[in-house]
């Protein structure tokens, strides 16, 4: 019996801005829609200096062109069935290796192998798509450090053929993509403003919850602390939570409290992100835990090996 291939054909395509993040170009030439580079390297301008993607300016550059978008909370069950109805799904997923998130647009999945095929940039010397393929179980828990959030970019009549497990959590995560673009334009009062509301309309919404919590800690409000809690009790594998009240009580001088919550959120991912380990290191040496700070520093370096600071690092592992 021929196994049945749930695996879509998307265009190769290299080309990629900030604001025109690649997977949204990729899905967009799927629907045989052309987003305008040059339409993105003049918007870019506004974010001079800014490192990673602004995907909510792609995603409203393909909604201009005609195609429609929803952002959700999704599952693995799911995924699986917008694949299946000739959709490619977006997913965000943790950056590795530093801490930062990004968008991969899922191609297809195999039940037998129990893996989730990812698009890779670029194609072979025979132009062919090429695929990474993910054991699953590794990929929804990677994914689930994320919220498990999925975007959907597809014509409204394909969208609306599908039928949704979440279909609400669509208008607060748009709010929270609108509101991390707000803050990167250091306009912090309506980016806040956004995150609220996005928490009325949806008070377990865990991208909001940790934002907004974020916001705070930039603030070195301990407001953060409520907002982190109440994400975690949404979503006790985020990540990125776990690391910020770390960060929140080291700001804070609350080494023991610092201590547990960057080792939970190593505890989830150690190779996520290689600074943990210096932040942990040194809040250990602060505690004489000097053989722990050793273990600690040379794992950054492992993790790190171009670090700026390798010499300054190899030093104090030295001096341990």
């Amino acid at each position: 019996m021929e196994q049945e291939s749930h695996e879509l054909f998307l265009p190769l395509t290299d080309e990629e801005n900030i604001c025109l993040p690649l997977p949204i170009n990729v899905v967009s030439k799927y629907w045989n829609i052309e987003l305008s580079m040059a339409e993105a390297i003049e918007t870019a301008k506004k974010y001079s200096g800014f490192n990673g993607s602004i995907l909510i300016e792609g995603i409203e550059s393909a909604e201009r062109h005609g195609l429609t978008c929803k952002i959700i909370n999704s599952s693995l069950s799911e995924l699986k069935k917008i694949i299946d109805s000739g959709i490619p799904p977006i997913v965000i997923l943790p950056g590795i290796p530093e801490i930062t998130q990004h968008a991969s647009v899922i191609t297809g999945y195999n039940d037998e192998e129990k893996t989730i095929i990812h698009y890779i940039q670029k194609g072979n010397q025979e132009g062919e798509q090429q695929e990474g393929a993910i054991p699953e179980d590794i990929f929804e828990k990677e994914w689930l450090e994320e919220g498990k959030l999925l975007i959907m970019l597809a014509p409204l009549d394909v969208l609306s053929s599908v039928k949704l497990e979440n279909d609400s959590s669509d208008k607060p995560n748009r709010l929270c993509f609108i509101s991390e673009r707000l803050n990167i334009l250091k306009n912090s009062s309506e980016s806040l403003e956004l995150l609220k509301q996005a928490i009325e309309l949806d008070p377990n919404n865990s991208t909001a919850l940790h934002l907004l919590g974020a916001m705070m800690n930039e603030q070195n409000s301990p407001e953060c602390i409520k907002f982190y809690e109440k994400c975690l009790e949404t979503n006790n594998r985020s990540y990125l939570t776990y690391y910020g009240l770390g960060n929140f009580y080291l700001k804070t001088n609350q080494f023991e409290k610092a201590e547990n919550y960057y080792t939970k959120a190593i505890e989830i991912n150690p190779k996520r992100s290689a600074k943990i380990y210096k932040n942990r290191a040194y809040l250990r040496e602060k505690q004489n835990k000097n053989s722990d700070a050793k273990e600690d520093l040379k794992t950054y370096l492992k993790y790190f090996p171009r670090a700026p600071d390798r010499g300054v690092i190899e030093q104090a592992i030295r001096e341990l």
